[in-house]
């Protein structure tokens, strides 16, 4: 049986949550879960400069959108706490002082300038910067007013990555990088080493983007006598056209926008799962239940995956349409029309199966159905945009709606009665359903789509459709 995972989502609050990250919660929340394993949310704010006001509340509600409860972590608690990095300051300094007592890290006597002017150097002389060729042979003592650097030693690494394979580094890949800033915060690098190997986290996962790093971390996890846990680094999201890392000017949105436009949580696990992802088969719809129980890294591909929004919109009409309209009518609560206000749930959910087929998100609900619940302004150019009937005159135009209005005058207004009728006027008006049938609808909904015809008159009513039909006959002279 495969050991419980222990993994966690490491984010720092440095502004809204985009599909790049939330990919990898995604990732590390579904190995926990198929495990039977813990899924932790730390966040790792250090970094203070860049953070945002506000951002660890819209992690904590973007994971509670999706779904990826969690086991332990800020907001939710647990045996190690804190999970919020900076509160865990006084335990990065214990294993700091661990490292400098075994001659593993040195005080940095040099300026920012200085720093530079060895980088300039090693540029001119077309040879990479390391910094352990300009390591001091006298370090001063570290008093916390300088950075704190780990002292590096050079060796080749050879490890498997969960997604990545094998990786095989040379000696140049390891240096001395800092563990403590002057300002008296620990660095991602030296910060996060400690915390999973307090937390015993079992599996990292992270972006690519930090292959290059993890020879100074197995250098570090040797200093301090840690044993690395599994690696997992997650290939790039691509922009539509695969040329380069998705950005906010490609369109990646805040996570939580997608919320407010009305895509369905399961759609959006469901789709950041199978970025990069798939269970060997063409299967592309998966429930969170299927998804935790056929998860692996080892499919995970190792190239970019490319974020096709379209692809989405369909993915989340897939689970809509999945949805009982019991269901949809619970979540689509916030996205009616205005004028939907008053109207009684049972007329709405009439409604909501009628466009339920069409819906692509939420947000899509008012455009589609505001007809069913106010008299829309006639919209003469309905008429002039259709090729059969900008080809008609006015008469012409008449004459139909009249022989419309009179046979559905004696309908009993069942979906079947009502199909029975028009297919009857059909034959008696000698036209096709592409001039008569578009004019009705034109009459009744002043939307140049709707959901069949017979079903929209049916929820519409007699009384609606004739007034409407009426409508468009006086605008016609």
């Amino acid at each position: 049986m495969t050991k419980p995972a222990r993994t966690r989502f490491a984010p720092s609050p440095t502004g809204f949550m985009h599909v790049g990250g939330v990919r990898t919660a995604v990732f590390a929340w579904l190995i926990a879960r198929q495990t039977g394993g813990q899924f932790i949310l730390r966040i790792e704010d250090t970094d203070k400069q860049r953070e945002v006001e506000g951002s660890i509340d819209h992690i904590i509600k973007s994971l509670d959108w999706l779904g990826l409860d969690r086991d332990e972590g800020v907001g939710t608690g647990g045996p190690y706490a804190p999970y919020l990095q900076s509160e865990r300051r006084a335990r990065h300094m214990e294993w700091a002082q661990q490292l400098i007592d075994k001659g593993r890290a040195y005080a940095d006597p040099y300026s920012v300038e200085e720093v530079e002017k060895f980088r300039q150097e090693a540029q001119a002389a077309k040879k990479p910067f390391l910094y352990r060729d300009h390591r001091p042979e006298n370090p001063p003592t570290w008093d916390g007013t300088t950075p704190l650097r780990f002292k590096g030693e050079p060796k080749a690494y050879t490890w498997h990555d969960a997604i990545m394979g094998d990786i095989h580094t040379g000696p140049e890949s390891v240096d001395d990088f800092v563990l403590v800033k002057a300002d008296g915060y620990p660095t991602y690098n030296f910060a996060h080493i400690i915390d999973d190997a307090d937390m015993k986290i079992t599996h990292v996962m992270r972006g690519q983007e930090f292959v290059s790093s993890v020879p100074n971390y197995l250098n570090l996890y040797e200093a301090l006598d840690l044993t690395p846990p599994i690696l997992a680094h997650v290939p790039l999201i691509l922009r539509p056209d695969g040329r380069k890392k998705l950005g906010k000017r490609d369109g990646a949105k805040d996570l939580l926008d997608y919320a407010k436009a009305g895509y369905l949580p399961e759609a959006m696990v469901n789709f950041l799962a199978s970025l990069g992802w798939n269970d060997g088969t063409e299967q592309e719809i998966f429930s969170k239940e299927e998804l935790v129980k056929k998860f692996s890294l080892e499919r995970v591909q190792r190239s970019g995956a490319k974020f096709d929004e379209q692809r989405l919109e369909w993915m989340n009409g897939v689970h809509i349409r999945q949805l009982s309209v019991d269901d949809l009518y619970g979540r689509a609560k916030d996205f009616w029309p205005e004028e939907a206000n008053n109207a009684r749930s049972v007329y709405k959910k009439k409604v909501l199966a009628l466009v339920q087929e069409r819906l692509k998100y939420l947000a899509e609900l008012p455009g589609l159905t505001r007809f069913f619940f106010v008299d829309l302004p006639t919209n003469m150019q309905l008429i002039e945009q259709n090729k059969y009937l900008r080809e008609m005159d006015k008469d012409d135009l008449k004459v139909l709606l009249h022989a419309a209005r009179t046979e559905l005058e004696s309908s009993d207004f069942s979906v079947e009665d009502l199909t029975a009728k028009l297919n009857g006027l059909l034959n008696l008006t000698h036209t096709r359903p592409g001039v008569l049938f578009s004019l009705i609808r034109i009459a009744t909904t002043e939307a140049p789509a709707s959901p069949a015809l017979a079903d929209t008159l049916a929820v519409l009513g007699k009384e609606t459709s004739s007034r409407r039909i009426d409508t468009l006959l006086a605008k016609l002279g």
